[in-house]
């Protein structure tokens, strides 16, 4: 294992404190238990939002803390799930009077430590609404699921949730809104190697040099089969065809189309599979109306892509567009 890591234990405590001094305008880091918050949080009569899982993904979750996106994140340990009293930690120092949003990931131990985070700042009298995402659409019941796996939807409704709370929207609102988005969301990824976590010291998972796997989950669970590695044109297919039919897409269409990159994949290569994915799209009489490409929602080194496609409408343009300012993601500022 060659890592850029001092002891496997602390990997997670000493990238948020690098993350805190890197970013100290936007963010701050509280230790004990671990979540990271806006610099200036809680916004008064804003809903706050609240999301988390296992370390090892960045950007996704901490990256999104700031203006037009996250109030909060709660970082477990590598590909573990954080704990409720991180956030119950978070859901309080975010409230800000008008109720908190929390966005989860669909893996077991997401949704039942956030759900009993929820009961006990219900219990301190905050109103709390939570939206499970589940928009992967490789396989069901996976090795941390019941039902579909929550992955690169995420960031996109973390992202439109956040300008509808920017706007000072009722908390339903901001939850139906974040509704919508994983309601019309589709995803799907694949890789071309394992990924090794640190505690380990291996990789997760055999993948012989000339073999992929298609539908692969983001801390490594199997996918819908393993083949000889094909052509970026290929892959494209096999992974946006799936998505196209699942919802379904139709001709006419507007969609939000992002090609995000599991940790270990050039821009380079991302850029490839983009160009693809618009001929697919266009050829079915889709038409992508916004675009997201690069490193957004990972799985440590591992190598290879998702894809994922949002129908949109005026509205979830509009929010999407609006202005954000985090450590992973920038605009209209």
């Amino acid at each position: 294992m060659k890592k850029l890591i001092n002891k496997p234990e602390n990997v997670v405590k000493e990238s948020l404190q690098g993350m805190a001094l890197a970013h100290a305008n936007l963010i701050k880091v509280s230790y004990n238990p671990y979540f990271i918050t806006r610099s200036n949080t809680p916004t008064e009569g804003k809903v706050g939002i609240v999301s988390g899982g296992g370390s090892g993904h960045e950007p996704l979750h901490g990256g999104f803390v700031g203006f037009g996106m996250l109030d909060a994140a709660c970082p477990g340990e590598v590909f573990t799930s954080p704990t409720p009293d991180q956030m119950q930690a978070a859901t309080l120092a975010v409230n800000g009077g008008a109720g908190v949003l929390h966005i989860v990931k669909n893996y077991t131990g997401d949704v039942l430590n956030f759900e009993m985070a929820a009961d006990l700042a219900r219990a301190d009298g905050i109103e709390v609404e939570s939206v499970v995402t589940n928009d992967d659409v490789a396989v069901k019941d996976s090795l941390y699921t019941a039902g579909r796996r929550g992955v690169g939807v995420t960031v996109l409704a973390e992202k439109i949730a956040g300008a509808a709370a920017e706007q000072k929207r009722p908390l339903k609102e901001v939850a139906d809104i974040c509704r919508k988005v994983n309601n019309y969301g589709r995803s799907m990824g694949m890789a071309l190697t394992s990924c090794t976590v640190p505690a380990a010291g291996k990789p997760t998972f055999d993948l012989p040099d000339d073999e992929m796997e298609i539908g692969i989950g983001i801390h490594g669970e199997p996918g819908r089969s393993r083949m000889k590695v094909k052509t970026a044109a290929e892959i494209t297919e096999m992974l946006a065809n799936p998505i196209i039919e699942d919802l379904p897409f139709k001709s006419g269409d507007s969609v939000l189309a992002f090609v995000n990159g599991m940790g270990g994949t050039p821009l380079i290569e991302l850029y490839i599979i983009y160009n693809e994915l618009n001929k697919i799209c266009a050829g079915r009489g889709i038409k992508i109306v916004r675009n997201l490409v690069g490193s957004y929602i990972t799985s440590l080194d591992m190598a290879g892509c998702s894809i994922t496609l949002v129908k949109m409408d005026d509205e979830l343009i509009k929010l999407w567009d609006a202005p954000v300012n985090t450590p992973g993601l920038r605009w209209g500022i």
